[in-house]
């Protein structure tokens, strides 16, 4: 058996380059990560998200293990809405777009109308935003279930209009149009209004949302 050549003085050189470059590239990395966030007041803690059990698009059993690590943003819709929602939606539609490559956050909305608003409903809706349902997550179940998160954690409200008081027959609900914004360790971090006379949503609450995220996204 022959013995393998030392390896020559020129190789070493070579491979102690490279590692001092990849280590060097890596502390650059983080150093720029970190002059973003210089001088950015933390987020507050606005609360803590309670584990939840609910059923995807795809008819599939969700809880918040599924978002562990994750820094997400969330809304409460339906489907049948005449009124924001399709607004809403559009306007998640936009942060999916706009949230960069490297980004790991998730997208969540859900629904105040479980008894129309089935797992196939929802993902038929979704496909209709474009939702790329790898990241972003339609969930629905009972209204018990759905009441936990939405209102206990997220502080998402939904009302039943009544029968006698509705203006037409897509006006069944009165809900929050707020999008929440809930960092890695499941608290809620942010809350940015998507509509009204004085939100200007493209200029203003977009951007902040999106810094938002990414400054989460580095904690």
């Amino acid at each position: 058996m022959t013995e393998a050549a030392p390896r020559s003085p020129r190789t070493i050189w070579i491979g102690l380059v490279v590692f001092f470059a990849l280590f060097a590239l890596a502390f650059l990395l983080w150093f720029i990560a970190a002059a973003r966030n210089f001088g950015q007041e933390p987020l507050p803690v606005l609360g803590s998200v309670a584990d939840f059990t609910l059923t995807n698009q795809d008819g599939q059993p969700t809880t918040l293990a599924a978002l562990t690590n994750h820094v997400w943003v969330a809304d409460i819709i339906f489907t049948r809405c005449a009124g924001p929602c399709p607004r809403m939606t559009g306007q998640m539609q936009t942060v999916q777009t706009l949230l960069p490559a490297p980004s790991q956050a998730q997208l969540v909305t859900l629904t105040t109308d479980p008894g129309y608003d089935s797992p196939a409903v929802l993902k038929k809706h979704g496909e209709r935003f474009g939702a790329d349902f790898g990241r972003w997550m339609f969930l629905t179940g009972s209204k018990s279930q759905i009441a936990g998160l939405a209102g206990d954690s997220l502080k998402l409200s939904a009302v039943p209009v009544k029968p006698e008081d509705r203006l037409d027959s897509a006006n069944l609900f009165i809900h929050t149009t707020i999008f929440v914004l809930v960092d890695k360790r499941a608290e809620l971090r942010g809350v940015f209004e998507t509509g009204g006379d004085s939100v200007d949503w493209t200029n203003n609450v977009l951007p902040k949302l999106l810094k938002s995220v990414a400054q989460l996204e580095q904690e």
